[in-house]
């Protein structure tokens, strides 16, 4: 599985593909680095976000889960940047429940580019907001609301 590595102001992150579609994305550095197109576009697109960029990210994602977590997932990708949801408008929105969406968030095999954090989990009995899976957990998680937040060209 072709994979490429950069860096980020939340650790070294590590962008997989497989056929063509996004696959996943994880903290640390990848041991094999193979560059492709698809994945050299990811790291620019990952490297403009951290910098400030609000271009919302367009990049062909295939996450793994259950259809109920591809559902919240979907939907949580229109969420947009500098904006949050409450967990409970986005199960209804998606048409899954909220420990749907709690499992969807837990669980994310692409962060940052399927943007759980943009889902506000107050009011979620069953969120562990360590389970963000940077490696700083929920530190991440605000690490990227706050930038976001902070975007210069946000409406």
């Amino acid at each position: 599985m072709p994979q490429l590595s950069l860096h980020s102001p939340t650790g070294p992150l590590t962008v997989s593909a497989e056929d063509d579609t996004i696959v996943a994305l994880d903290w640390g550095w990848g041991r094999d680095q193979e560059e492709t197109p698809l994945l050299r576009r990811a790291c620019d697109w990952l490297d403009a976000y951290f910098d400030g960029d609000t271009t919302p990210c367009t990049l062909p994602l295939s996450p793994y889960g259950t259809p109920q977590q591809v559902a919240a997932w979907t939907f949580i990708r229109t969420i947009p940047m500098g904006h949050t949801l409450p967990c409970a408008e986005v199960a209804r929105q998606a048409s899954v429940t909220v420990a749907d969406v709690v499992t969807a968030c837990s669980e994310n095999p692409i962060p940052i580019l399927i943007p759980c954090h943009r889902v506000n989990m107050e009011g979620c009995a069953d969120y562990d907001a360590d389970t963000y899976p940077g490696d700083r957990g929920a530190m991440d998680r605000a690490f990227l609301r706050d930038l976001e937040t902070d975007a210069p060209d946000l409406d």
